[in-house]
């Protein structure tokens, strides 16, 4: 079977894939694990041809973390079932889900499919931005709004600073969120290599994801960030 990373498409498209692979009589998969929204990806791939189409049911199905969909043509998902739970003694067997994770993610989809995508984007705009307004004013404090083009297709908030100006490295913030009270976790992308196809990554960028903060977090969020980057004003 022909391997396709989503999130990895431009050396090659994803319909030349799908063409080349069936020219040899290949079945292809589609590893899309992070790559909800927008919901239509749960039917975009198959009907682009792929035989084979995975989603993580964590990240924006918001499902449990170690379950999965697994999407396509029955006789290879049969194949598949046959190498997983119940069937025991199998290759598949250590990466089992159990029947609670199941159906979690079985109510995920059915609340995913039930929302108002359009207004779910922009209210990640808005908690956005709410975060960046509550910075302004912090010397050199640059932010932007960065929506990636495939994984994790949803707005973030992206900040920059002049380390001279602010003295605390990026990593360092995202230790001082994490340890303090309640603990808030920036995107890995924080301070380091960007965390995925096109996110920005560096010593003095922080990462903020909005789209998995319940009501009114933003704020808690936001306020922890100045704080700490106040602190660190030369």
């Amino acid at each position: 079977m022909a391997h396709f990373f989503n999130a990895g498409e431009g050396k090659i498209s994803r319909e030349a894939w799908v063409r080349v692979a069936h020219q040899h009589g290949v079945p292809c998969f589609n590893d899309a694990a992070a790559d909800i929204p927008p919901v239509s990806n749960l039917w975009n791939y198959t009907q682009m041809g792929f035989d084979l189409v995975a989603f993580s049911g964590g990240k924006g199905l918001r499902g449990p973390q170690s379950s999965g969909l697994l999407l396509g043509r029955n006789e290879l998902i049969e194949a598949a079932r046959q190498n997983s739970s119940p069937n025991a003694n199998t290759i598949g067997r250590s990466m089992k889900a159990g029947k609670e994770e199941i159906v979690g993610l079985v109510a995920a989809v059915d609340w995913l499919l039930a929302q108002d995508e359009p207004a779910m984007q922009i209210e990640y705009q808005r908690r956005a931005q709410r975060i960046a307004t509550h910075l302004s004013g912090l010397p050199t404090i640059e932010t932007q709004i960065f929506v990636p083009a495939v994984a994790n297709h949803v707005p973030h908030l992206i900040i920059t600073y002049d380390p001279r100006k602010i003295v605390v490295s990026a990593l360092e913030v995202m230790r001082k969120m994490r340890e303090g009270t309640p603990r808030i976790e920036l995107n890995p992308g924080t301070g380091s290599a960007p965390a995925s196809a096109g996110l920005p990554g560096g010593a003095n960028t922080i990462v903020v994801g909005v789209w998995m903060l319940q009501s009114g977090e933003d704020l808690v969020v936001a306020r922890r960030l100045r704080e700490i980057l106040e602190a660190a004003i030369a």
